[in-house]
């Protein structure tokens, strides 16, 4: 990464990795999948004993099927690699409770009161908001334009700000003077 200043003299010690990809299905409906893979640059001990080097401490899957109208018709975890086997990949099948969720505003509130603390996985549930972007990017990049809903995502940051220079330019139907 580039950064101002140069990274002082250091050794790796931890990398995640996180890849979501979105998929626009034959039936209409969209697969939203996500892939968290952690490894520790030395041995790791675990219960039942260690993983070498390299060797994923967590590896991790959720899909969700999201409709036209970011509805989650489907959820699905799978965990490969955890720290505590027999333990971790229990509270899996909870996440099929996202099932019915419209991603929309509230759902991260909606989230965290469903996995927070014990009632989820740590790293399974980040993955969820990770996983409504990619849903929304998926999902609005495919969509077929000239529709009369103003698109989700304008005044969802900065940039696309209904009545800013961006939107003027690329929404100008959904752009409006500040009063």
């Amino acid at each position: 990464m580039a950064q101002s200043d140069p990274a002082a003299s250091r050794k790796l010690l931890h990398r995640r990795n996180i890849s979501v990809e979105g998929y626009q299905r034959d039936d209409g409906l969209y697969d939203i999948e996500g892939h968290l893979v952690d490894v520790k640059s030395y041995e790791f001990h675990v219960a039942g004993g260690s993983r070498p080097a390299g060797e994923p401490i967590h590896d991790m899957w959720l899909r969700i099927v999201v409709d036209g109208d970011m509805v989650i018709r489907k959820a699905e975890a799978r965990t490969v690699a955890r720290p505590y086997p027999g333990s971790c990949e229990t509270i899996t099948p909870h996440y099929g409770d996202l099932e019915g969720l419209r991603i929309a505003p509230g759902f991260s509130k909606i989230v965290k009161e469903r996995f927070a603390g014990i009632r989820g996985c740590t790293h399974l549930t980040e993955m969820i908001g990770t996983l409504a972007t990619v849903a929304f990017q998926t999902r609005y990049g495919s969509a077929e334009s000239g529709t009369d809903q103003k698109p989700p995502h304008l005044d969802g940051c900065h940039a696309l700000d209904t009545h800013g220079a961006v939107v003027a330019e690329f929404y100008p139907k959904w752009f409006s003077q500040k009063s």
